[in-house]
C-alpha cells in the first residue's frame, strides 16, 4: 500500500505555482486521480516570500492509505514547504511524502493559470515522476 500512496503525494507538488499566476499565491488544486485537494498560500516572514500547501480534502481511500503509513490525520498535513520562484513559472521546494516519512526535492512548472506540471525526484534526481494538477473552485464534498 505504501508505494501506491507515494505517487499521489509526489503529485501534490503541483499545488504551488499559483504564486506566479492570478491566484496571487493562493490556490486550490486537485491531483489527477481526484484523491487529494491541496490549498496553497504564501508563507514565510519578511522578504522571503515562499509558498506552502496543506491537504484540505482526501478521499476515504487516501485517508486509509495514510493511516496504514502511520499518518493518523491526513487532512491538515503540510506537504509543500518553502517553494521559491527559480525562473519564469518554475518553482523549487520540498515535498513531504507521508507514507515514507521523508521530504524530497521537487519542481513545479506552471503550464497555465489552471494547470501545473509537478515533478518530484528521489535518490538525488535519479528517479522522477511528474503529473499535471488542475485548479478547482471548491473543496469536494
Amino acid at each position: 500500500m505504501r508505494h501506491v500512496f507515494l505517487i499521489p503525494f509526489i503529485a501534490l507538488l503541483a499545488a504551488t505555482p499559483a504564486f506566479a499566476g492570478e491566484g496571487g499565491g493562493e490556490g486550490l488544486w486537485m491531483n489527477p486521480k481526484h484523491t487529494l485537494a491541496v490549498h496553497t498560500d504564501t508563507c514565510g516572514q519578511g522578504g522571503a516570500r515562499t509558498l506552502c500547501g496543506r491537504i484540505v480534502w482526501a478521499s476515504k481511500q487516501a485517508q486509509a492509505d495514510a493511516a496504514d503509513a502511520s499518518v493518523p490525520r491526513l487532512v491538515g498535513t503540510e506537504l509543500l514547504e518553502n517553494y521559491r520562484l527559480r525562473g519564469r513559472g518554475v518553482w523549487q521546494g520540498t515535498v513531504f511524502v507521508p507514507d515514507m516519512g521523508r521530504r524530497f526535492a521537487s519542481e513545479i512548472d506552471e503550464l497555465s493559470p489552471d494547470r501545473l506540471k509537478v515533478k518530484g525526484c528521489i535518490l538525488g534526481g535519479l528517479l522522477c515522476k511528474s503529473q499535471v494538477w488542475t485548479r478547482i473552485g471548491e473543496v469536494p464534498a
